[in-house]
Order: C-alpha cells, then sequence, then structure tokens
C-alpha cells in the first residue's frame, strides 16, 4: 500500500491493485474513506468526521496533479 502523503494526520494512500476511476483511500485513526479524484466524489466513509473530510478534500484539490502523477507512476 504505497502512502502518497500524510497530512493533518490524515493518510493518502493506494491499495497495490487498484483500478479505474483514479481514485485515492483515506485513513484518519481508524476511520477510512475513499474519494474519487477527478470529480471528489465520496465512494465511502467510514467514520471520518466531516471537517476532516472536508480538510482531506481540500487537500486533494490541492494535490490533484501529484497523486494523479504517482497514480500513473505507480500503476502503469
Amino acid at each position: 500500500m504505497p502512502t502518497i502523503l500524510t497530512l493533518f494526520g490524515l493518510r493518502f494512500y493506494f491499495y497495490s491493485d487498484e483500478h479505474l476511476p483514479i481514485h485515492i483511500h483515506i485513513q484518519y485513526g481508524e476511520y477510512d474513506a475513499k474519494v474519487e479524484i477527478m470529480t471528489r466524489k465520496v465512494v465511502y466513509n467510514r467514520g471520518i468526521k466531516a471537517i476532516d473530510m472536508r480538510r482531506a478534500l481540500e487537500v486533494i484539490e490541492m494535490y490533484q496533479e501529484e497523486i494523479i502523477a504517482k497514480w500513473h507512476e505507480y500503476f502503469e
């Protein structure tokens, strides 16, 4: 599971057998979520508080190009 970045206690990572569309997993303590990168659609959120999820979405927006580049680097 490659970790892409860690900010504000949020860990952003991929699993090694991912699939399209490009998405990222987020871990915050014992909770997790999955977000599609291009649309920033929250596929699921298992326990991350709304304020922390907003922060995660802001991080994804700020680092979108880097996340996509890491996806292509890892999976191609």
